[in-house]
């Protein structure tokens, strides 16, 4: 299985980088970055998968955080991880999320995804 995410590089800007199943043959990190693409991911902004995504310009406009879709995005993700939770983090102007996965092999993984 393998999947696509986008990391900052040295000259300021972003670059795609491959994430593969592991040598283990586990997919945890697979899971982890489509989790964090698709809260980056606008709602319906993808024609293949137009139910994932959050609005996020439309609630920081309206001033009200997305929640209810991050929480739908967590429900998708969920079973792909022994524990899965993304909080929203208190205090920011933009809505930013914690995001925290136990994985199969014990690991924590960690990602702040600002929206």
């Amino acid at each position: 299985m393998r999947t696509y995410g986008r990391v900052p590089n040295g000259a300021g800007g972003l670059q795609w980088v491959q994430v593969n199943t592991d040598a283990n043959g586990f997919n945890d990190l697979v899971y982890l970055t489509t989790l964090c693409q698709c809260l980056l991911l606008g709602l319906g902004e993808s024609p293949f998968y137009g139910g994932y995504g959050i609005p996020a310009a439309q609630s920081v406009l309206q001033q009200v955080f997305p929640d209810y879709y991050v929480a739908l995005t967590q429900q998708v993700f969920a079973p792909y991880f022994t524990s899965l939770t993304v909080q929203r983090v208190a205090g920011s102007a933009t809505p930013t999320y914690n995001v925290t996965a136990l994985t199969h092999t014990g690991a924590i993984l960690t990602a702040q995804i600002a929206t």
